[in-house]
This record gives structure tokens, C-alpha cells and sequence, in this order.
């Protein structure tokens, strides 16, 4: 007898993202468009057969996932959880449509996904993590797709931290003078492009010690450290030089370039590595 499907659904669909299939598709193949080069992807434990989007439902690998749990490093997701996290579903549309430029509008035949929500991990937590994806790193058919903003700079973030040159780094508070050499934006760009030369090493522990320095408040350095330990693992094993899975970035961008402590940003970057 065949197992009964338990279909994740869309909630951020109508909010976060349009609801309505020939929008979505539209602004999709608007924004594709724009894109020189094509990405594989495939997104990284749930107990759903199937995640919801308003294109179509999407195959979940639970072979995959069994796989990963049985390691005794993984828990299961309650659905509640896995319905409330917005960092898997906003990457949904785009597989998606990808999937369906390669494979066709059959949804039943697309690869399928094996996410993975990756918490507030200690580094021992990341080698290991790190260690058991290594083998799927390793795997040409195989892609993932890491969720994450970097800088969230402001006071309701808990991270106003600010460099000049020639002075040490410091944390502005609500009375702080909006500083000009450097603005605050610059400040906070100068910080990013630090915590992104660090990932673009491909080296883990410069990542960790990045982050450390900066205090950085990157949303997925955990998900990220994981893939880079798990990089790193791929190399020691012999699979490749040192630039092989090293991150290149491609595109840096803020929701606002802030000026005064009262104001608020959030970074955003783009990266791709090859195996």
C-alpha cells in the first residue's frame, strides 16, 4: 500500500511572494531572464512527501532523509515548524521553475528535495554536519542551496557595530552622533565584504574567525560553516585542489544604505561554488 502523502503548504505564498501561478510564473521567467548563467538546485529534514508552492508541488527525498536521521545527528521537524520557516519556502518558486525549464511541467519526475533547517550550531556541531554531507557534496548529481541575509545592522537587531580607520571598532548606541568617516553603511559594507572574503577562502576556520571579529549577525553562518566544513572534508578525501567549493560572489545588495544609529539594514549576497 502506498504511504500517504503529507503535503507542506505555501503559507508565505500571497505575503511574501505572489499566490497567483501565472504571476509567479511570469515574474519568475522576468527574473530568470536576467540571469547570464543557469544554477542547479536542489534545497537541503522534514517528514513531508511533498513541499506546496503555487506552481506545483515539489518531491521530497525521503530515502535521502532516513538516510540523514538515522546518523542520530538529525531530529524530525514538527510541520508547524517546518510551515512557520520562511528561509526553505522563499527559495521554493525559483527550484521550481528551474526544475521545470530542465525536466518539464511533470513535477512527479524532478529530482527530489532533501531540506534541512539548520539551527544555532556549535563548531564541533558543523565538522560533524559537515563530515555526513560531505559524501553528497561529493555527488556530481547532487546541488545545494544554502539560505541566508548577512548584516542585519541596527538597534532593534542588537548590532550597531562601527569601524573608522585608525580607530578600534566599536558598538554605537542611541546617542551616538551619526558618524561621517565613514557613514554607517560603508561601515557596515566594510564588514560584510570582510565576512565575505573569509567564506570565499573556503576555509572554514577563517569563516568562524570572521564572524568572531565582526560579530557579524548573518542569519545562515551556520548552514554556511556546515557546507564549507563539508567542502573541506571533500578535499582531504582527494576530491580536488583548493579552489575546488571555494564560495565566488556574485551580487551584494541593502534594503537601505543607513546614515543614523536610528535607522536600520539588512545585507544581502549572492555566491555559487563548483565541486
Amino acid at each position: 500500500m502506498a504511504s500517504k502523502e503529507v503535503i507542506r503548504e505555501a503559507t508565505h505564498a500571497d505575503s511574501w511572494y505572489s499566490a497567483s501561478q501565472s504571476q509567479l510564473n511570469n515574474q519568475l521567467d522576468g527574473w530568470l531572464a536576467t540571469v547570464k548563467t543557469p544554477v542547479k538546485c536542489i534545497a537541503a529534514l522534514t517528514r513531508c512527501t511533498h513541499y506546496a508552492t503555487p506552481l506545483g508541488n515539489l518531491p521530497i527525498d525521503r530515502e535521502t532523509t532516513a538516510e540523514l536521521h538515522k546518523t542520530g545527528h538529525f531530529e524530525w521537524m514538527s510541520q508547524s515548524v517546518d510551515e512557520d520557516e520562511h528561509s526553505l519556502e522563499m527559495h521554493l518558486p525559483y527550484i521550481y521553475k528551474m526544475l521545470s525549464k530542465t525536466f518539464g511541467a511533470n513535477p512527479t519526475i524532478f529530482p527530489p528535495l532533501t531540506p534541512i533547517l539548520i539551527g544555532n550550531t556549535s563548531i564541533p556541531t558543523e565538522t560533524t554536519l559537515g563530515r555526513l554531507l560531505a559524501p553528497y557534496l561529493a555527488d556530481p548529481t547532487t546541488a545545494f542551496v544554502i539560505s541566508s541575509d548577512f548584516a542585519h545592522w541596527g538597534l532593534r537587531f542588537s548590532y550597531t557595530l562601527y569601524r573608522s580607520p585608525g580607530s578600534p571598532q566599536t558598538s554605537l548606541t542611541k546617542s551616538s552622533p551619526a558618524p561621517r568617516n565613514p557613514a554607517i553603511h560603508e561601515s557596515t559594507r566594510a564588514v560584510d565584504f570582510e565576512c565575505i572574503g573569509a567564506c570565499e577562502s573556503g576555509s572554514h576556520m577563517a569563516w568562524l574567525e570572521a564572524l568572531e571579529e565582526t560579530g557579524n549577525t548573518v542569519c545562515g553562518r551556520h548552514p554556511i560553516g556546515v557546507v564549507m566544513a563539508g567542502v573541506e572534508q571533500v578535499r582531504k578525501r582527494g576530491g580536488g585542489g583548493r579552489e575546488v567549493g571555494c564560495f565566488k560572489f556574485v551580487r551584494y545588495e541593502r534594503s537601505g544604505e543607513v546614515v543614523r544609529v536610528g535607522e536600520s539594514s539588512v545585507s544581502y549576497a549572492s555566491a555559487f561554488a563548483v565541486m
